[in-house]
C-alpha cells in the first residue's frame, strides 16, 4: 500500500482525486479542514496526528514539519541504507504528496489588510513538503495544481518507464509554485518596508496567455501578468471583441493608457509604434477631444491604437469605423458603439478601468542581455511652479497653458523628443532622431501641414531635453513657434536664450528632463 498526504487551501475536485488514489492503491494521510472534509464525504483518511505520534501545536502552526513525514517523503526508494532506516524506526514511505498552499495572494489583496492578518496566511509546513517530495521525484509524486489531478491518475495507472520524466515536470512545477509564492510575499514585505533596491529581487508572474509570434514572425512569444494583478494594467483590461492582441498591440497599448493616465478632463490618445501620433483634450466634450486627436495626423492614426479616457459613445463610434483601428480602448462602450464597432470583425475593445491609474506600478524593468534595469516611471507632471522664464518675453497665459500640454505629452515621446500643440491638440512629433535638430523639424513640418490657420492660436514647441546648439530655437523662430519649453542644464543655454530673444519669443526652463529611450 502507497500513502498519500493530502493537505489543501482550496479543496476543489479534492475529494474526487482522493477516491481516484484510494482505487489506484493508495492510502489517504490529511490534515486539519481536508482531514474533516474527506472525512465527511466518506473517504477513509488518516489524520496526521496518528503518522507523527506528535498534535497539532499553535493553533495548527506546526502539524507536518515532523521527521516521520520528511523521512517518509524524502527517503532514497533505491538506497538500502535509507529504506533500512525507515524500517528501523517505523516510518512509512510517503508515495504521493498533494498541496496548495495556504491564500497570501488573496489575503494581502482585500482592502485595509492587517499585517497580522497576512502573516498569517504564511503557510509554512506545505512548502517544506512541496521542497521534500519535489526534491525526491524519482520516486514521489508532487501535486500543486488541481487542473492536474486527473493527468496523475492516468499516468499512475499506465505505469509506464517514463512516469519519472513526468514526476521531475512536477517538481519543476511545484519549485515554480513556491519560487512564486515566495516571491509575493518577499514581494509584499518589501513594498510595505521603505527598502526599495533591495539585495535581490523577484518578480512573481503568471502565464496569461501564448502569443502567435513576437516582434515579428519568427519569434516566440509569451504574455505573463504580475502575480499581484495591477488593476490598471493591459493584463487586467476586459477585452470585449476582436482577434487576441499580438506581443506588439500589448506594447503599444501599454504605452497609451501609460499616456492617457496623466490627463483628468476628457482627452484621447492616438498611438503608433510605441509613439503618440495625436492627442487631444477638451474641457468637456469628448467628441471634440476625439476630434482634435485624429486631426493631429489623419494618416498615422491608421492601423494606431486610440485610447479614450471617457465613454465611447455613437458619434465617436461611427467616426472610428470610417477608418483602421487596431485596438480601442476606454472605460466603456455604449450599447450603440459597441454595435457599431463590433461590425468590425478585426478591430479589438477593451474596457479598462481608469479610475484605478493612480494604483499603477510603481516601477519599469527593462531587460538588457544578462540582467535587468529597474527604475521608478516618469510620473512627474511639471507645473507652472517649475517654470523659470529665462527670455525678455514673458509667455501669455494661453502660451502657458499649451506648455503645460506639451509638458504632459513630450515625456512619452521616444528621444531625441519634439512635439508642437497648442493649448490641447498636438500637431507635430519628432520622435526618436538621432539628433534633436532633425526632431525640430519633423515636428514643425507636419505642424505647418495639420494646422494651416494658425493665427488665432499660439503654437508651442516642447522638448524632453536641452538644446545643445542654438539651431533649434532658431528654427522654431522662424517657423511660428511662439513659446518653447525646455529643461536646460546645457553650456549653450545662453545661446539658444540669446536666439529666442533675437527672434522675439518666450521661453522657460523646468530643470528636468524626460527622456524616454
Amino acid at each position: 500500500m502507497k500513502n498519500a498526504l493530502i493537505s489543501v487551501s482550496d479543496k476543489t475536485g479534492i475529494v474526487e482525486f482522493a477516491q481516484g488514489l484510494i482505487s489506484v492503491g493508495y492510502s489517504i494521510i490529511s490534515t486539519g479542514g481536508t482531514y474533516k472534509k474527506l472525512q465527511e464525504n466518506g473517504i477513509t483518511v488518516t489524520e496526521i496526528d496518528e503518522v507523527t505520534g506528535f498534535p497539532e501545536i499553535l493553533d495548527g502552526r506546526v502539524k507536518t514539519l515532523h521527521p516521520k513525514v520528511h523521512a517518509g517523503l524524502l527517503a532514497k526508494r533505491s538506497d538500502s541504507k535509507h529504506m533500512e532506516t525507515l524500517k528501523n524506526m517505523g516510518i512509512e514511505t510517503i508515495d504521493l504528496v498533494c498541496v496548495n498552499l495556504y491564500p497570501f495572494k488573496e489575503t494581502i489583496s482585500k482592502e485595509d489588510v492587517k499585517l497580522a492578518d497576512a502573516i498569517e496566511q504564511i503557510d509554512i509546513g506545505g512548502p517544506s513538503m512541496l521542497r521534500s517530495a519535489s526534491k525526491n521525484f524519482e520516486s514521489v509524486y508532487v501535486v500543486t495544481d488541481k487542473n492536474d489531478y486527473s493527468t496523475v491518475l492516468n499516468e499512475i495507472k499506465k505505469a509506464s518507464d517514463d512516469q519519472i520524466t513526468y514526476r521531475q515536470l512536477l517538481a519543476a512545477k511545484a519549485f515554480r509554485h513556491t519560487a512564486e509564492y515566495d516571491g509575493i510575499i518577499s514581494s509584499y514585505l518589501t513594498d510595505i518596508s521603505t527598502e526599495e533596491f533591495p539585495e535581490s529581487k523577484t518578480i512573481p508572474l503568471e502565464f496569461k496567455q501564448s502569443l502567435r509570434y513576437g516582434e515579428n514572425s519568427h519569434q516566440l512569444a509569451a504574455f505573463y501578468k504580475n502575480s499581484m494583478p495591477t488593476e490598471y494594467s493591459i493584463a487586467s483590461a476586459q477585452q470585449l471583441h476582436g482577434k487576441e492582441l499580438s506581443f506588439n498591440n500589448i506594447r503599444d497599448a501599454d504605452a497609451a493608457i501609460r499616456i492617457v493616465s496623466d490627463f483628468d478632463m476628457p482627452c484621447v490618445v492616438a498611438l503608433k509604434h510605441m509613439n503618440p501620433c495625436g492627442i487631444g483634450t477638451d474641457s468637456d466634450d469628448i467628441y471634440s477631444a476625439w476630434k482634435k486627436a485624429y486631426e493631429a495626423d489623419t494618416m498615422s492614426i491608421f492601423g494606431g491604437i486610440v485610447v479614450v479616457n471617457r465613454e465611447v459613445d455613437e458619434r465617436i463610434a461611427n467616426e472610428m469605423h470610417k477608418i483602421f483601428l487596431e485596438i480601442v480602448i476606454a472605460p466603456s462602450f455604449s450599447t450603440e458603439a459597441l454595435e457599431i464597432l463590433e461590425s468590425k470583425k478585426n478591430i479589438r475593445l477593451l474596457t479598462l478601468d481608469f479610475d484605478k491609474a493612480s494604483q499603477a506600478d510603481k516601477f519599469d524593468y527593462t531587460s538588457v542581455l544578462g540582467g535587468l534595469l529597474m527604475q521608478e516611471r516618469d510620473t512627474t507632471i511639471d507645473s507652472l511652479d517649475d517654470f523659470e522664464v529665462v527670455t525678455k518675453k514673458q509667455p501669455t497665459d494661453e502660451e502657458l497653458n499649451a506648455l503645460l500640454f506639451g509638458q504632459k505629452v513630450v515625456k512619452h515621446v521616444k528621444s531625441n523628443a519634439i512635439v508642437v500643440t497648442t493649448t490641447d491638440m498636438t500637431l507635430g512629433i519628432g520622435a526618436g532622431q538621432m539628433n534633436r535638430i532633425g526632431s525640430v523639424k519633423i515636428a514643425i513640418t507636419q505642424a505647418e501641414d495639420t494646422f494651416k490657420d494658425n493665427q488665432k492660436c499660439p503654437l508651442i514647441l516642447a522638448s524632453d531635453a536641452f538644446f545643445p546648439m542654438d539651431d533649434c530655437v532658431k528654427y522654431a523662430a522662424e517657423h511660428g513657434i511662439t513659446a518653447i519649453v525646455q529643461p536646460g542644464g546645457s553650456i549653450h543655454d545662453q545661446d539658444s536664450i540669446d536666439m529666442a530673444d533675437k527672434y522675439g519669443i518666450a521661453m522657460v526652463c523646468t530643470g528636468r528632463r524626460h527622456f524616454k529611450h
